[in-house]
């Protein structure tokens, strides 16, 4: 058996890990990334980049047959569009071995290490590595130190596991047909997202979800204008209702709040009640770390209870988000190097790629009442933006949240098309400490949804200029 000696040994080629080690590189710490499958993880391979393909790809086609039906505001009429998922998978596929070359290549160039296969942890300096399909170890890899990123996976449902009809995300990524009827359990963003992106390629959908409104995770206002969407797509929507399991015949049992139950035929069911962190399978319990729950604790430097041995990402649980888990992986990286660093961003954006789309970056008015901040607060509709307008997605809104002592901001929320694109300056205007007059006095140009980010603060200020 080959024996590797390195500095930093990184269990994981996700996100976390795969920046980790590029960062350790560039620093000049000798650095090994062990890795199963293609670099870049679920993100990458399974999770945010394929999926953002296959919505962006359902859109477009949405917006062909809507020309076909002659109902297109902008005048645009067009032939009956056509779409050959095979091909529409074949570009998404493109994209992510693009990007999972483009990860190999930069480890390559800073010199790390990509060991191929699947990690078995020994003990805290020592890790086995068996190709994929092979029973034996042929790789003993040894370390000062080890990261663990090991990323989570899709909960399944006991009493209905994942096989045949019943797929996870993954499956729901490459589709070889588009299901006649498609079932997805939880109204989560997983659920929404792709349940939004098969109704657009032709797909009758059911969405089933055991809370009393979409989004639980999200605030009402912000899930309003989701909410009326899907049911101008047609999606259906069945709340505060359980699944049962599969009948005899394929259909879906649910049962609603009263206790009646029904059937739901089903050519497809897309399970999607969440993610839990890859704990097991790899040796991780050889280390008898200290969790929290099913995740591995750490403190803000991202240590684990065993000197030396570090977790980052999924593993270490919520907020679940690949940018995170870079920042993470960045900061040990560093902190191995010599660096003093810790982990204490001012706010993380969260994303839901719905359609429209919902970010949300720091606190909310809610959070704010809870936490007895007394604040100013006030939003601005896209209704009344000219970008907004000019590219027919009016619904939706921007809110600033800012404490009513100093104005200072501590939290936004956006609703709408493309909304995604301000997630980067509503973090750098927390971070950066900003008050409501610095936004409400920053020129934003004209015309562009930004606009509305301005208006928002001037709102707050007592004087928006476009309402």
């Amino acid at each position: 058996m080959e024996t590797i000696n390195t500095t930093l040994l990184i269990v994981g080629g996700g996100p976390g890990g795969y920046v980790a080690g590029i960062r350790a590189g560039q620093l000049g710490v000798p650095t090994v990334l062990v890795e199963g499958a293609a670099p870049g993880g679920t993100c990458l391979n399974i999770g945010c980049i394929p999926s953002k393909a296959l919505i962006h790809a359902a859109e477009e086609f949405c917006k062909a047959r809507s020309y076909a039906a002659e109902t297109s505001p902008l005048g645009i009429t067009s032939a009956e569009p056509r779409i050959d998922i095979e091909r529409t998978v074949a570009w998404k596929d493109g994209i992510v071995k693009k990007l999972t070359g483009g990860v190999g290549a930069l480890l390559k160039k800073n010199g790390v290490k990509l060991v191929n296969g699947w990690a078995t942890i020994l003990d805290g300096k020592t890790v086995e590595v068996r190709p994929e399909g092979s029973e034996e170890a042929t790789v003993r890899i040894r370390c000062e130190h080890m990261l663990l990123a090991s990323g989570s996976e899709a909960v399944e449902l006991p009493f209905m596991p994942f096989g045949d009809r019943v797929i996870s995300s993954t499956e729901a990524l490459s589709p070889r047909e588009i299901p006649q009827r498609l079932v997805v359990v939880g109204a989560g963003y997983i659920g929404l997202e792709l349940g939004t992106a098969y109704r657009k390629l032709g797909s009758q959908v059911t969405v089933v979800e055991a809370a009393d409104r979409i989004l639980p995770a999200y605030d009402a206002d912000l899930v309003k204008p989701v909410a009326a969407a899907l049911g101008r797509l047609g999606v259906e929507v069945r709340l505060a209702t359980s699944v049962q399991g599969l009948d005899e015949e394929g259909r879906v049992r649910v049962r609603d709040a009263s206790g009646v139950e029904a059937l739901l035929e089903a050519d497809r069911v897309l399970v999607a009640v969440g993610r839990k962190p890859r704990t097991t399978g790899w040796g991780l319990e050889n280390l008898m770390l200290d969790m929290n729950g099913r995740a591995v604790k750490v403190d803000d430097a991202c240590r684990t209870s065993m000197r030396n041995v570090w977790a980052i990402g999924d593993l270490t649980g919520e907020p679940m988000l690949a940018h995170r888990a870079m920042a993470q992986g960045e900061m040990v990286a560093e902190i191995v190097s010599g660096k003093r660093r810790h982990f204490a961003p001012a706010a993380i954006p969260a994303v839901c790629f719905t359609d429209p789309e919902i970010v949300v970056v720091g606190m909310s008015p809610q959070d704010a009442d809870k936490a007895g901040v007394e604040i100013i607060t006030a939003s601005f509709p896209f209704s009344a933006n000219g970008r907004a307008m000019t590219i027919d997605s009016t619904d939706g809104f921007v809110r600033v949240v800012a404490r009513k002592s100093d104005h200072r901001i501590i939290g936004w929320q956006a609703v709408g098309g493309a909304v995604s694109e301000l997630a980067a300056g509503f973090t750098q205007s927390i971070e950066l400490g900003a008050q409501l007059e610095d936004i409400g006095a920053t020129i934003h140009a004209h015309p562009t949804l930004g606009e509305a980010v301005q208006e928002a603060a001037l709102r707050a200020l007592g004087h928006a200029l476009h309402i």
